[in-house]
C-alpha cells in the first residue's frame, strides 16, 4: 500500500501502481470525468501513469490554470494529426505550447492557404468529436529512429537521434497518428474544446536561416468559450491599435527598405519622444544621476575584453574603418561607462555614481524578428549604471524601484509585475560570483518590499536581473525595465575604487533600465492610448473643432499652442520664475539657461505680447499641462465672443478637454 495526501492535507491509503484516473473515480465520477492530468509531487504526469510511492497528489481539471498548457499541447497535436490526414505527404516537426496558445511547423513543399486553413480548423474538430483516445509508449530509441523514418518523418527522427541514449524515448498515439513528446496529455482528444487557428508564417527549422523554410501554423486554445472569446476580442483591440497603423495615419514616423529596422521619425513622433526624454532626464537628475555621451563606434579590443565579442558577434555590427582594426556599432553602453569611470582615481567617497545617458545602440536582429517600433536595429535606451560598494545595492536597488514606480505611475501604469532572473547556462564569472550576486540582489528585492516571481535561467551573461513587466489597458505584458547586479564587467575591465582602509577594490556594477528602448516604449504608449495620448505628451495639446463652416478660418488662423523651450522663436521674452516673480525681459538665451538651471521647462503663456511672457514651470505633467489647456480655451471662449457660441464650456474627459463650439450667426 501506498500514502497518498491530498490537498486538503488529508492521507488516505491505496494500492501500489494505482493510476491517477483510478483515484479520481474513487473520489467521484465527475472528478473523474473533467480530469485531465494528475499533479505527483509538484510535477504534471499523465493520468494513466501508475503511482508507485507516497506523494502528494491534485486531480486537475480544466478549471486549474496550470491546466490551460496541457490543452494547448493537446491542441498542437490534434492540429498535426488533421495536417497529415489531409495532406500525407507533409512532414511534422515540433509544435509547442506557448503563450496564450501554441503552434505547430511542417515540411511542405507547397505553403499553405487561408483555405487550408478553414480545411484544417474542420478535420480538428472532426477529430475532438471522435475523442480518440491518446495513449502513452515508451519506445527503444533505434525502433524509434527506424519507424519514423519508414513512415517519411525524418524531422523526427532527427530529433530523436540527439536524445542522450540513456532517456527513455516517449510517444503518444492518438488514432493513427503517432507522435514524439514528453507530455503529459489528456486522456482523448474531446478534452479539447475552445480553440482557433489564428495564422500561417514561415520559420526556419531550428530557428537557423542555413535550414529549410517550414510553414507554421499558430493557434490558440483556451479552457472555456468565455476565454476564447476574450481573447479574440483583445487581439481585435490590439490590430485596432497597432502602433505601425496609427503611426502613419498619426504622422509620427515610417520605415523604409533603404533603412531597415531604424525608424524615420517625423515632427509629432520626435516631439513625443523629446517630451519622453526631458521628463526622463529631469526624474532622474533629482534622482542623483549624472549624464554622460560615448562613441557609437568602438574599437572591437574593448567589445573582446568586456566578452561581448565572444557572446553576441553574431548580434553586432562589425566595421572595417582601417586595414588592422575592426569596429563595431556599440550593441549597449556599458563598457564605455566603465572607462569614464576609470578616468582619475575614485574613492569611497564618490559611490554611489549614477552615471546615465541617452546612448544611440545598435543591434543587428534578423529581418524576421523586426516589428515596427517594438524591435528595431537601432535604438536608444534610458540607460544608466549605478558604481556601488556591496553595502550600497540594498538602497540602490530600493530607490530604483521607487523611481521606476513613480515613472510608470506619470505614463500610466499601475500594475507591475517582478521577475527574477538567475544564472543562465551561456555566462561569465564563476559560480562564486553568481551565488554572491544573486544573494545580493534578493535580500536587495525583498528589503525593497516587492514581491517576485522566479525565471530561472534568464539572467543576464554577466549577472542575474530583475525584470519589471508592466501590464497595458489589454492585459498584455511588457517588459520594460531592468536591474542587473554584475560583479564581472569591473573586473573583467578593471575597474577599481580607494576604500576607507586605503586598498583597491572593485565597485559592484549596477545596469539599470526604466522603461528601455524609447523606441519601444513609444510604441506600446501608442497602442496603449490608441493614438490618443495624454496632453501632456500629445505632440498637439489643443486643437479647435469646428461644427459649422462658418468657424473653419477661425480655426486655421488661430490654431497655435503653447511651445517650450527650444520651440520658443522669440530672441528677447519677459520671464516669470517658478515662484512667480517677475524677472524682466531677458534674452532667450539666458531664460533657457535659468530654466535649464532649475531642472525645468520655458513655456510661452502669452506668446502675443511683445517680448511673448514666459514662465518657467514643470511641463512634464499632465496637470500642469491641463492647466494651461484650461486657461487657452478660456482665451479662445473670449475671441470667439460675437462669432461664435458656446455650446458647451471646457471640461476635462478622461485625457482630453472638450469644448463644443456652434455659429452664432
Amino acid at each position: 500500500m501506498i500514502n497518498i495526501t491530498f490537498p486538503d492535507n488529508s492521507i488516505k491509503q491505496f494500492p501500489k501502481n494505482i493510476t491517477g484516473l483510478e483515484v479520481a473515480n474513487l473520489i467521484s465520477s465527475s472528478l473523474a470525468k473533467d480530469a485531465l492530468v494528475a499533479e505527483i509531487n509538484n510535477q504534471l504526469k499523465d493520468l494513466s501513469l501508475p503511482i508507485e510511492f507516497d506523494c502528494h497528489l491534485r486531480i486537475l481539471t480544466h478549471k486549474d490554470p496550470e491546466c490551460l498548457e496541457i490543452i494547448r499541447h493537446d491542441a498542437a497535436h490534434i492540429t498535426a494529426q488533421a495536417v497529415k490526414e489531409l495532406f500525407p505527404h507533409v512532414q511534422v516537426t515540433i509544435g509547442p505550447a506557448i503563450e496564450n496558445g501554441f503552434y505547430y511547423d511542417f515540411a511542405t513543399e507547397k505553403p499553405f492557404t487561408p483555405e487550408d486553413l478553414l480545411q484544417i480548423t474542420a478535420k480538428m474538430q472532426d477529430i475532438i468529436n471522435r475523442d480518440e483516445k491518446i495513449i502513452r509508449e515508451v519506445w527503444n530509441r533505434e525502433q524509434a529512429i527506424e519507424f519514423f523514418k519508414k513512415i517519411g518523418e525524418f524531422y523526427k527522427a532527427e530529433i530523436i537521434s540527439e536524445i542522450p541514449a540513456k532517456e527513455d524515448i516517449t510517444l503518444y498515439r492518438q488514432g493513427n497518428f503517432v507522435d514524439l513528446c514528453r507530455g503529459p496529455h489528456a486522456l482523448s482528444t474531446g478534452k479539447v474544446k475552445y480553440f482557433k487557428l489564428m495564422k500561417i508564417a514561415g520559420a526556419y527549422w531550428r530557428g537557423d536561416s542555413n535550414n529549410p523554410m517550414l510553414q507554421r501554423i499558430y493557434g490558440t486554445a483556451w479552457a472555456t468559450r468565455e476565454q476564447l472569446n476574450n481573447h479574440l476580442h483583445m487581439i481585435e483591440e490590439a490590430e485596432k491599435r497597432d502602433h505601425r497603423k496609427l503611426g502613419k495615419e498619426l504622422g509620427l514616423f515610417h520605415f523604409q527598405e533603404e533603412a531597415p529596422g531604424m525608424v524615420f521619425w517625423h515632427d509629432k513622433g520626435w516631439s513625443i519622444y523629446n517630451t519622453i526624454e526631458q521628463y526622463i532626464r529631469k526624474k532622474i537628475r533629482k534622482a542623483g544621476y549624472i549624464e554622460v555621451r560615448t562613441p557609437v563606434v568602438v574599437d572591437k579590443s574593448l567589445w573582446q575584453q568586456s566578452g561581448h565579442w565572444e557572446k553576441f558577434r553574431e548580434d553586432m555590427f562589425a566595421l572595417n574603418l582601417s586595414e588592422d582594426k575592426i569596429f563595431a556599432l556599440k550593441p549597449m553602453n556599458c563598457p564605455c561607462h566603465v572607462q569614464i569611470f576609470k578616468q582619475g582615481i575614485k574613492s569611497y567617497r564618490d559611490l554611489p555614481l549614477r552615471m546615465s545617458e541617452f546612448g544611440l545602440c545598435h543591434r543587428n536582429e534578423s529581418s524576421g524578428a523586426l516589428h515596427g517600433l517594438m524591435r528595431v536595429r537601432a535604438l536608444v535606451q534610458d540607460d544608466a549604471h549605478i558604481f556601488c560598494t556591496e553595502e550600497q545595492i540594498n538602497s540602490e536597488t530600493v530607490n530604483f524601484c521607487q523611481l521606476l514606480t513613480e515613472i510608470y505611475r506619470d505614463f500610466g501604469f499601475s500594475e507591475i509585475k517582478i521577475k527574477f532572473s538567475d544564472r543562465p547556462k551561456l555566462r561569465a564569472g564563476t559560480d562564486e560570483i553568481w551565488d554572491k550576486a544573486e544573494t545580493s540582489l534578493k535580500h536587495a528585492v525583498e528589503e525593497a518590499g516587492y514581491s517576485y516571481i522566479l525565471s530561472p535561467g534568464d539572467g543576464a551573461f554577466y549577472g542575474p536581473k530583475l525584470e519589471f513587466c508592466l501590464k497595458d489597458s489589454l492585459g498584455r505584458e511588457w517588459q520594460c525595465g531592468t536591474l542587473q547586479v554584475d560583479f564581472v564587467l569591473p573586473e573583467r575591465l578593471d575597474a577599481n575604487y580607494i576604500a576607507a582602509n586605503g586598498e583597491k577594490k572593485r565597485p559592484v556594477m549596477l545596469h539599470r533600465a526604466i522603461i528601455g528602448s524609447f523606441e519601444r516604449f513609444i510604441g506600446i504608449l501608442i497602442e496603449e492610448y490608441s493614438g490618443r495620448f495624454p496632453i501632456w505628451l500629445a505632440p498637439v495639446q489643443i486643437a479647435i473643432a469646428t461644427i459649422t463652416s462658418n468657424l473653419s478660418n477661425y480655426a486655421l488662423e488661430n490654431n497655435n499652442f503653447p511651445k517650450a523651450n527650444r520651440e520658443i522663436k522669440a530672441s528677447q521674452v519677459r520671464l516669470v520664475d517658478e515662484n512667480g516673480a517677475m524677472l524682466g525681459i531677458l534674452n532667450i538665451k539666458d531664460a533657457l539657461e535659468r530654466a535649464e538651471r532649475a531642472n525645468l521647462d520655458l513655456v510661452e503663456i502669452s506668446p502675443n505680447a511683445e517680448p511673448p511672457v514666459c514662465k518657467i514651470l514643470d511641463f512634464g505633467r499632465e496637470i500642469i499641462h491641463a492647466d494651461i489647456a484650461m486657461k487657452l480655451f478660456e482665451r479662445i471662449s473670449l475671441a470667439l465672443e460675437g462669432i461664435a457660441k458656446i455650446d458647451s464650456a471646457p471640461k476635462m474627459e478622461g485625457k482630453q478637454i472638450i469644448m463644443l463650439v456652434s455659429s452664432s450667426l
